[in-house]
Formats: C-alpha cells, structure tokens, sequence
C-alpha cells in the first residue's frame, strides 16, 4: 500500500526535467513577486494621488469659509442692526439754565 505523504520529493524521475521544474517554479515566484511589487507601487501611486487631491480640495475649501466668514464679519461691522437710526450731532446752543 502506498503512503501519501511518504514521497515528498520531485514527481519526475529524470533529473534535467527536476531542474526545469525548478527553474521555472522560481521564474514563477520571481515574476510574482516583481508583479506584486509593480501593483503596490501602482496603487500606493494613486492613493497618495488621491489624498492630496481631497487634501488640496478641504485646505481650498476651508480658505473660503475663513474669507467668506471674515468679509461677513466686516460687512456686519459696517451695518448698524436692524431699527437704529445712525446719525451724528452738534450742539449749536446750550441750555442757558445750566448757568
């Protein structure tokens, strides 16, 4: 009877076909690994691609909530609220009871 995990070794008896297998199953593993590298070069390229773009877009974005709400700001300085009459004065006679 056969064990199934007694021959762990090569399938093939000729050992010039053993060596290409090898060499290719570390062809194989090579070209893995450089595709894998490639990839995650790739998307590591376009993430941070993408983070500066949404961090560029938020710093825009908050410069013009800063400046919209600083010339909002001034423009209510410059505004007296709703119901006062603004207005200056001068007194041209004074009271002749104060004497």
């Amino acid at each position: 009877m056969k064990n199934p995990t007694g021959n762990r070794g090569l399938p093939i008896g000729n050992p010039i076909a053993n060596a290409l297998l090898v060499v290719v199953g570390a062809l194989a593993v090579g070209v893995s690994i450089v595709l894998g590298l490639v990839a995650f070069v790739a998307l590591s390229g376009i993430v941070v691609v993408l983070a500066a773009i949404i961090g560029i877009r938020i710093w825009w974005f908050n410069r013009k909530l800063v400046k919209s709400r600083g010339s909002a700001g001034a423009e209510s300085e410059r505004r007296p609220p709703a119901g006062v009459i603004e207005g200056e004065y001068r007194v041209i006679d004074r009271d002749r009871d104060e004497s």
